[in-house]
């Protein structure tokens, strides 16, 4: 991590749904706000699935994301704490040892549910992304 970059990590167990959820919208974010240079994105799972659920390819294939070539990864726990920011998708509590700010977001689990019900909670992942990226622009700044 350079003094320019500001990393930032979503995380969820599986990395299958909410966090995939979240990485989308904070790279179009990072793109819309021009901080590709700037903000490095880390997206990952403690026990990652084996394929990126499917309701919430289609969720987000409904406002032209697509995330079919999108596969869960693991993360470890040595790039969560090289990272500015943690964001938990309410699946888990991170205890780093690290100077980072986690956050946990207490989204519900998008697995298994119905198609206007992970409209809801893709809406509400949007949101706090672009909550989460003015902290970043005001922090760079400030």
């Amino acid at each position: 991590m350079t003094d320019t970059e500001t990393h930032v990590a979503l995380v969820c167990v599986q990395n299958a749904g909410r966090s995939q959820m979240a990485t989308a919208y904070a790279e179009r974010e990072r793109e819309a706000r021009g901080l590709t240079d700037d903000v490095v994105i880390h997206s990952g799972g403690t026990h990652p699935a084996d394929a990126v659920h499917d309701v919430v390819r289609e969720a987000m294939a409904d406002v032209d994301i697509d995330l079919s070539d999108r596969l869960p990864q693991e993360i470890s726990e040595d790039t969560l704490e090289s990272c500015d920011y943690v964001a938990t998708m309410g699946c888990s509590t991170l205890d780093l040892e690290a100077d980072t700010d986690v956050r946990d977001w207490d989204l519900p689990d998008p697995h298994g549910q119905d198609l206007e019900t992970v409209h809801e909670i893709r809406e509400d992942v949007k949101a706090r992304v672009g909550a989460l990226f003015d902290e970043i622009e005001a922090a760079r700044d400030g």
